[in-house]
């Protein structure tokens, strides 16, 4: 939208995410992100942190994405994130006014940078609590013609088929 300040950043996750649900049953996640540049030390040779120049953020991802995001995610893992930046002041318990700056994630994911991540495609239908998808997987709820539902267990991918393989319906093409 016009407007609208977008951001992306990089950072790591000050704390665990914590999950919470509204009174008609939206999950909302809420997270920190303290992003903090390096500098090359030339005395030292060697890169350090920028004590001085570190950003904190806090971050609200809704509904699904609220849920994958306290599922997958957790304190010191490094995320990138994108969304619209706000701002909002309030006035704290000394009658002080401050000013603070959040996020409103589009998207979030884990940095694979220094680390490395199995994604696997989420059960069930959209909005649905961990304990309701967990159910529709326990019932068989995951339709027949879904290429994920009969996938290799516990890796989240096809059993065959994809990208570079070959099959019916594949090719060898790069998808972009």
């Amino acid at each position: 939208m016009a407007g609208e300040t977008v951001i992306t950043t990089i950072g790591n996750l000050v704390d665990d995410v914590a999950l919470r649900f509204t009174p008609n049953g939206a999950a909302v996640a809420k997270f920190r992100v303290a992003s903090t540049p390096r500098k090359f030390n030339r005395d030292a040779n060697a890169w350090e942190d920028d004590k001085d120049g570190s950003l904190f953020l806090t971050c609200s991802v809704w509904r699904q994405q609220a849920e994958h995001a306290a599922e997958s995610l957790s304190k010191g893992m490094r995320v990138i994130v994108q969304g619209r930046l706000k701002q909002r002041s309030y006035e704290d318990g000394q009658g002080v006014k401050r000013t603070v700056y959040e996020i409103d994630v589009e998207e979030v994911g884990p940095s694979l940078l220094r680390a490395t991540a199995a994604v696997t495609k989420a059960a069930g239908g959209q909005g649905q609590r961990p304990e309701v998808r967990a159910a529709a997987r326990s019932q068989g709820a995951v339709s027949a013609d879904d290429p994920w539902a009969s996938g290799v267990p516990g890796t989240g991918r096809p059993a065959s088929g994809g990208w570079g393989q070959s099959g019916p319906g594949y090719s060898d093409e790069v998808p972009f």
